[in-house]
């Protein structure tokens, strides 16, 4: 038997257009589950080899679901990721007209990319959320609701037809996925790479926030995604999902994650790997000033040679 990719299912979601982009799927079975939290279970009990599911998407960034399934459930590591525009086809059973519609439903993350169209189409339609866009359109094709938000390709697959397509409120709109695994050691940098990691405060105090960006700015390292998660302990109890410019081998990032450590009740390692959103060599930011790793070296013979005597 191939080893098994799982990955947010039915079959017919934006997550299997995406993962199908990966050259190695040639090689391995792709099974659906009807969740996030079971698809990374399923690698968690060794079901499967990986996971694929969205994490993150340009119009209301982290997706929550995700995010606190690699943040609560037992240590999972992010080894690629793939961007995806997304535009939403309006899929219903042959035959239905707009003015028919009463019901709707797709995934929670794709109702704030087609809000506005709905409110000018459909604005006395009712919401139903759904375990995925794909798994909408099957309750379409059951009846149970009238209309579903999902990829066109997804019409063929359960019988519907695409009654309007191209939906989207936001240009140039963006899911991005990642392909999760158990903790092994990170590949090689590339040059073009991107460090998750999830951090805990050791206590409540002014500035905190503030103490945990300065151990990457102090060191030149931007930022992509800055997401606060409730623990589940009280109101005003949070921990902070970060995604950092570089790779864990760089030494500006591996000083930084010391120095988090170091200041952190936790600290927790979701992964280095390659970034999606770059094309070529010139997509990459040139290592601010002082931040490169040859001057970090240098840095460290500096004091060595002090520690010495030798002054010079």
């Amino acid at each position: 038997m191939p080893a098994s990719y799982a990955y947010l299912g039915p079959e017919g979601t934006f997550t299997e257009v995406a993962l199908r982009t990966l050259p190695e799927t040639a090689t391995r079975q792709l099974v659906p589950y009807v969740s996030v939290q079971s698809a990374l279970d399923a690698v968690r009990v060794g079901e499967a080899e990986a996971a694929f599911v969205p994490i993150e998407n340009s119009v209301e960034g982290g997706i929550t679901t995700t995010l606190d399934e690699l943040v609560a459930g037992a240590p999972l590591m992010i080894y690629r990721e793939v961007l995806l525009s997304i535009t939403f086809a309006l899929l219903v059973r042959p035959g239905t007209k707009l003015s028919e519609i009463k019901t709707v439903s797709a995934h929670p993350a794709a109702q704030p990319q087609v809000r506005n169209w709905m409110r000018k189409h459909l604005p006395d339609a009712l919401w139903e959320s759904a375990a995925s866009n794909a798994d909408a359109a099957r309750l379409v094709q059951e009846g149970r609701y009238d209309a579903a938000f999902a990829g066109e390709f997804a019409a063929a697959r359960y019988g519907l037809e695409a009654l309007e397509t191209g939906i989207h409120d936001a240009e140039n709109a963006q899911t991005r996925f990642v392909l999760v695994g158990r903790p092994a050691r990170p590949a090689a940098p590339t040059g073009a790479d991107k460090t998750s990691v999830v951090l805990w405060q050791s206590d409540d105090h002014p500035g905190g926030l503030r103490d945990l960006l300065g151990e990457f700015a102090t060191r030149g390292i931007n930022l992509m995604l800055l997401q606060s998660r409730p623990t589940g302990a009280g109101i005003g109890n949070y921990c902070f999902c970060v995604d950092a410019e570089g790779h864990i081998n760089d030494r500006r990032v591996a000083e930084a994650l010391m120095g988090l450590k170091r200041i952190c009740r936790e600290v927790r390692f979701l992964g280095s790997y390659p970034r999606a959103d770059v094309v070529d060599a010139g997509d990459v930011a040139v290592p601010f000033p002082g931040t490169s790793d040859a001057e970090f070296m240098a840095a460290s013979e500096w004091v060595a040679r002090c520690q010495d005597g030798r002054f010079q």
